[in-house]
């Protein structure tokens, strides 16, 4: 896959490359957070017809993420987000969504830096661009998308434009999925208090009861295959219901750093990540999953067989856990201010650290890993000595075995 990056000038104005004098394109837009099913939906759609029509597959990805730079506007007077500003509600990089966009077949990938100024912009003059550099013969879209200024570009408004233009047609791809679930408006993170993978609280209710806690919580209606969805699941540590929604595990990325490497006093020695994780991090708690040495894995060309790509190219949950790289280890993870200790330490900072459950010994300081997440095992709460810290440690070392044998 070929990657362009692309920067609007002051105006909005991007100078986009062109492709082919002869050869057309299919195309898709959007920013992909979290490349869910409905995303790969989408691209495999782009992707399929790219082959029928002999064209070039395409993917314009913006990023940041629109919601992103709006939402720091309306904070800061209209003011922009400086450049590398850490995205803490993006559920995955750029680059891990590059990661799925390549594994799907995708021949380019386009990112554009979203600004205000290039949002401005209707959406005729975004499609005619597309249109007259990109070779753009057709457009995919999800059935809710919108794009340009204020959103005016939904999928009805882009159908008459293609229609009454006929320089392009619009495929737009059905909603997929289980429907529609309701999540709280403005909802929060919130630490589940009893052990084991939560349920769905709205399962088995009746439709009195749906709507008797969708009007208590202020609940609106988003699709199941929603990033928003996805968000919210993870903010209540329902991991197996959003690695669902999104067809492969949910993971973050960072860089091992040295700890208070108080886990090694005790017998599990963990890796720390920094504080710029890149990802989205599930609410506190204990969970099961795999860490995986991101450098090792590339130098060995191993990569492809992590657990990443296997995730985009079949639909079933179990294929993305068949491949077994020497540099990806079950692990236990814990995501919190380590509440037995911190009255000690005074340290309160919320810190992610994955115990890799391995014989070897493992030096991975300095390293870039990915922390991939297989469930919920149970809250942070604080221990009265660390041998009822250890003992318990153990227990979930015995749980994370069980999720990820």
């Amino acid at each position: 896959m070929k990657i362009i990056t692309l920067t609007p000038d002051e105006n909005g104005m991007v100078d986009w490359p062109t492709l082919s004098n002869d050869k057309k394109s299919v195309l898709t837009i959007g920013s992909f957070d979290g490349m869910h099913q409905g995303h790969q939906a989408v691209i495999r759609r782009v992707v399929e017809l790219a082959g029928k029509e002999r064209s070039f597959s395409v993917v314009v990805l913006f990023e940041p993420r629109p919601a992103m730079v709006h939402g720091y506007a309306a904070a800061h007077d209209g003011q922009e987000p400086p450049i590398g500003m850490l995205d803490t509600q993006a559920l995955t990089s750029v680059d891990e969504r590059l990661r799925g966009i390549d594994a799907l077949g995708v021949d380019y990938t386009v990112i554009v830096r979203y600004t205000l100024e290039f949002a401005a912009k209707s959406y005729r003059f975004f499609l005619g661009q597309m249109v007259g550099k990109l070779g753009m013969r057709t457009l995919v879209l999800g059935s809710d998308a919108a794009m340009g200024a204020n959103r005016a570009g939904d999928v009805k408004a882009i159908e008459n434009l293609a229609l009454a233009t006929g320089v392009f047609q619009l495929d737009v791809v059905d909603d997929l999925g289980p429907g529609e679930t309701r999540v709280p408006a403005n909802a929060k993170p919130v630490m589940p208090v009893a052990y084991g993978e939560p349920a769905d609280p709205l399962e088995g209710a009746t439709k009195a009861e749906r709507r008797a806690w969708s009007k208590k919580h202020q609940a609106k209606a988003v699709r199941v295959w929603s990033s928003t969805n996805v968000r919210y699941l993870l903010g209540q540590g329902r991991i197996k219901d959003a690695n669902a929604v999104l067809g492969h595990m949910h993971a973050v990325e960072g860089t091992v750093v040295h700890g208070e490497e108080r886990g090694r006093t005790i017998g599990f020695p963990t890796a720390n990540l920094s504080r710029d994780v890149l990802g989205y991090l599930p609410v506190d708690g204990v969970y099961a999953g795999w860490l995986v040495d991101l450098g090792a894995a590339e130098s060995e060309e191993e990569r492809t067989t992590d657990g990443i790509a296997t995730a985009y190219d079949s639909s079933s949950m179990d294929a993305r856990l068949a491949p077994h790289s020497p540099y990806r280890w079950p692990a236990a993870i814990s995501i919190g201010t380590k509440p037995t200790f911190n009255e000690t330490t005074g340290t309160h900072e919320r810190v992610v650290e994955a115990y890799a459950i391995t014989d070897d010994w493992l030096d991975l300081y300095g390293h870039q890993v990915r922390v991939e997440f297989a469930g919920f095992l149970r809250p942070q709460v604080r221990f009265e000595s660390a041998d009822e810290l250890v003992d318990e440690l153990r227990r979930n070392v015995d749980e994370t075995k069980r999720i990820t044998a």
